[in-house]
């Protein structure tokens, strides 16, 4: 059994795959979950929750809207940090350099926390932010969530310290491109602008934990067990 903390998570979906596997799993995150846990701790993951001695870290959704590649041209014009020829609609560049700064931070917060095993879900990063990250930081291993079981479009990025790959579990055939069933697969790409989008398209996939939980659960207790012996 390993002590797992959950970060950037509200929805429990995380949490509940490697509780399922019998590790001593919490989740954190500054708003409440959704499920009502006594096991989410309602903090910033920077407020000393990382030092508690866990052996694995897995940080779902940190904030990543100011340093994604599709998020690059709020934040710059050509070259880097020239004024944006736009910006989104009630923002200031002001906002948008706050807002990629504390992207930043709790990024390498989480990064660089004492924990041997780390798994950070990120999508590719813009040049921008790829200058502020930690020198040993890998690229990002890319997966799907039809991969595991999830008839989806979404590309997944995972910045992985101490774990192995996530290997596919249950990959589903993908639909004929331009059908019917490959419109509903990239329906989180299609969703049109609302208060809940942001919300909804960063959502934990089960499927995908559910591989996470016995994949990478499972490598830090054999590893754990190793030591002890």
């Amino acid at each position: 059994m390993a002590k797992i903390l959950i970060g950037c998570e509200t929805s429990g979906i995380a949490r509940r795959a490697f509780e399922a596997r019998g590790h001593d799993v919490w989740s954190c995150d500054i708003e409440a979950a959704e499920d009502g846990s006594n096991r989410h701790i309602r903090c910033d993951i920077r407020d000393g929750i990382l030092d508690e001695g866990w052996d694995l870290l897995t940080v779902m959704h940190p904030p990543c809207t100011r340093l994604c590649r599709s998020g690059r041209r709020w934040m710059s014009g050509p070259g880097k940090w020239t004024p944006p020829r736009q910006l989104p609609k009630g923002k200031t560049w002001q906002d948008m350099r706050t807002e990629f700064e504390e992207g930043v931070s709790i990024f390498t917060a989480c990064w660089r926390a004492p924990i041997d095993r780390v798994a950070i879900e990120n999508p590719v990063m813009n040049d921008l932010a790829r200058d502020r990250m930690p020198i040993d930081l890998p690229v990002p291993h890319l997966v799907q969530p039809f991969w595991f079981g999830e008839p989806t479009y979404k590309a997944t990025g995972w910045y992985l310290r101490g774990l192995s790959p996530l290997a596919a579990t249950y990959r589903l055939e993908e639909p004929e491109r331009g059908s019917e069933a490959w419109k509903d697969w990239s329906r989180i790409h299609r969703m049109p602008p609302s208060a809940e989008r942001a919300r909804l398209r960063s959502r934990s996939f089960p499927g995908m934990m559910e591989a996470a939980a016995q994949q990478w659960g499972d490598q830090a207790s054999e590893q754990l067990a190793a030591a002890a012996a």
